[in-house]
């Protein structure tokens, strides 16, 4: 804020938006983008980018893109923080995950983490994780009313959480201090895998029923909307889906017996959180405006304060470069953190690799240490708030998510729409949409699409994916998935071979003309574990390889682009690419630009190199 005394820019003109469209649309000309013909009118439109979600942003805001008032931290519609205080007094909850079969080396690893830091636990029970009937020994030396455990039990969510009350009993825990939930998750269930569920909504919302009374911080439902996003749905489809899926939660407690605040008190929301720090904080704070919205029409809008864990994105970690993973849940974690999330995890960097380590779980740990402890980031309450970005991102997301969650109950609520298809059908343009981006390099990965290490060493052979465990469930997706097909059939050939398959960058004029074609030409063959060998044109022959790429300035092309590739052919190589722009030139078959479709390409290449 400025003062009279010190007022802010002081000594300099002001500056006015039309100047700055003036100024960017001289940058769009220089580099193509724009044409001689362009006015001002179309730089806002160059600049602009638009969501998976068909959220568009402009590329400046102004006070006249302020949107509807927010409210206060802590009170309705929520926006700015389910409590007034938001994670200033103690932080937000750093919540571990746990799913390690090894009964003994889970207790382990639990007590590592409470003792680093961690302040609750996600305990993910059944086939391929903790076995549930272990609970006694998975949590042997824990307090259990200091520790907040969440269970994660999918279709066995009823008779987790009878061992888990169980377990209550026998420690004899105060129940009015015992935190968690106990994880029901019925169409999270159904919408992962496919299946009908044992128990049902109906004896799930007894459950709660019967137990809601005496154990005031104990929630019994986890809407877990991470399956959505992992299925490669937007942001707007993750919380339209996450509403619904509450809503119909809502309607089966209140049916059980509970009245509308306490079943509103019943549930807490996962969400996922991506690299994409603006976007994840848009996120958690539209879905809290849309919670609040629900809560509001069912005539209880105090009781809209939704409770929202965290989770680092399963589907933006990738098995290449996995180091490049801490950076992404780094960023990811403060995206929490700002957005206003009331409990965070952390997936160790090696999350694809199968069970984590110890060095991987401290990281994970270590990172909202850093970020609480270190750069106090849970000191402010809703930093973003009033930034006119954010907050119209905030706007229009809630305004997509709103749409979308009110189709769902058109079509019968969430059980329905996912049985009828609506929601896999929507969920895979999306990722269709997404793929493309990703192919096309719009969305790199570092270490995977973009500046991949072709000699790295993996910390250990990744596990195979974890199949579904029916056919009609939705799809697990990684983003970098595609990119590590190709590069696995790279590393395989050259295992298989002892060598890598090849490709010869042939260059035109002198190093000037021809270096910045060559980086990029070898860091995209390398995304498919291709290696390139570079060197005059007319050394093509000598090299052995069979497949060319001219490299040089566009200059260079006009004058000898051509008669090169003809010899290329000439000489043998089936297949000529050119780094640049589609231009036309014979004997030419195909172009490398910024853009391209590198996954096309890298399939066209390793196919016409023979490797399986």
């Amino acid at each position: 804020m400025s003062s009279p005394g010190f007022p802010l820019a002081a000594d300099f003109p002001a500056a006015t938006a039309e100047q700055w469209r003036r100024a960017a649309l001289a940058v769009l000309r220089k580099t193509g983008a724009a044409g001689e013909d362009a006015d001002l009118d179309a730089v806002d439109e160059l600049l602009a980018t638009t969501s998976y979600d068909g959220v568009r942003s402009a590329p400046l805001y102004t006070r006249a893109d302020a949107a509807p008032p927010t409210g206060l931290p802590g009170l309705f519609p929520f926006t700015r923080g389910a409590r007034a205080s938001g994670a200033a007094a103690a932080g937000w909850d750093v919540r571990v995950r746990h799913a390690d079969p090894d009964v003994k080396a889970a207790n382990e690893a639990i007590h590592a983490d409470l003792d680093n830091g961690a302040t609750s636990l996600w305990l993910v029970l059944g086939d391929g994780a903790l076995p549930a009937g272990s609970l006694p020994e998975i949590l042997d030396g824990v307090y259990l009313d200091l520790a907040g455990v969440v269970l994660d039990a999918g279709d066995h969510g009823v008779e987790a959480a009878e061992a888990w009350f169980a377990l209550l009993d026998a420690r004899r825990a105060p129940a009015a201090e015992v935190s968690g939930s106990l994880g029901l998750d019925p169409l999270g269930w159904r919408a992962r895998t496919g299946g009908e569920p044992r128990a049902d909504l109906a004896a799930a919302a007894a459950l709660a029923c019967r137990r809601a009374a005496g154990h005031p911080r104990l929630r019994a439902f986890t809407v877990d909307a991470t399956v959505y996003h992992d299925a490669g749905g937007g942001d707007a489809q993750e919380i339209g889906c996450a509403a619904a899926a509450g809503v119909a939660y809502l309607r089966a407690l209140t049916e059980a017996g509970l009245d509308v605040a306490g079943a509103f008190d019943q549930l807490e929301f996962r969400f996922a959180a991506t690299a994409d720090q603006f976007a994840t904080i848009a996120k958690l704070r539209a879905a809290r405006r849309i919670w609040s919205r629900v809560a509001q029409l069912c005539g209880v809008p105090e009781a809209g304060a939704q409770r929202q864990h965290a989770v680092t994105s399963a589907a933006m970690m990738t098995v290449r470069d996995p180091w490049v993973n801490m950076l992404r849940t780094t960023l990811a974690c403060f995206a929490a953190g700002v957005g206003g999330a009331g409990a965070v995890t952390v997936l160790p960097f090696d999350e694809r690799f199968g069970a984590p380590d110890g060095f991987s779980r401290r990281i994970a740990r270590n990172t909202q240490a850093i970020l609480l402890e270190e750069a106090h980031v849970g000191r402010v309450v809703d930093p973003a708030g009033g930034s006119w970005y954010v907050e119209r991102l905030t706007e229009q997301t809630a305004q997509a998510a709103w749409d979308w969650f009110t189709e769902i109950e058109r079509a019968g609520g969430l059980a329905a729409a996912l049985a009828s298809g609506l929601v896999a059908e929507r969920l895979a343009g999306t990722w269709q949409r997404r793929a493309a981006g990703i192919a096309h390099r719009r969305d790199p990965l570092t270490g995977v699409s973009e500046f991949p290490h072709l000699d790295e060493r993996l910390p250990r052979e990744p596990t195979a994916a974890a199949a579904v465990a029916h056919r009609d469930g939705l799809p697990r997706h990684h983003y970098a998935e595609a990119f590590e097909r190709l590069r696995d059939r790279g590393d395989a050939y050259a295992a298989a071979t002892g060598a890598r398959p090849a490709v010869f960058l042939a260059t035109l004029g002198p190093p000037a003309a021809h270096t910045a074609r060559t980086a990029f030409a070898a860091n995209l063959f390398a995304a498919g574990g291709i290696a390139t060998v570079t060197g005059p044109a007319e050394d093509f022959a000598a090299s052995g390889a069979r497949i060319a790429c001219l490299c040089s300035s566009d200059r260079a092309y006009a004058e000898g682009a051509a008669p090169a590739a003809a010899a290329l052919a000439a000489a043998g190589a089936r297949r000529v690419w050119l780094a640049g722009r589609p231009a036309g030139y014979e004997a030419v078959d195909s172009y490398l630009h910024s853009g391209c479709d590198a996954v096309e390409v890298l399939e066209t290449t390793l196919r016409e190199l023979g490797v399986p």
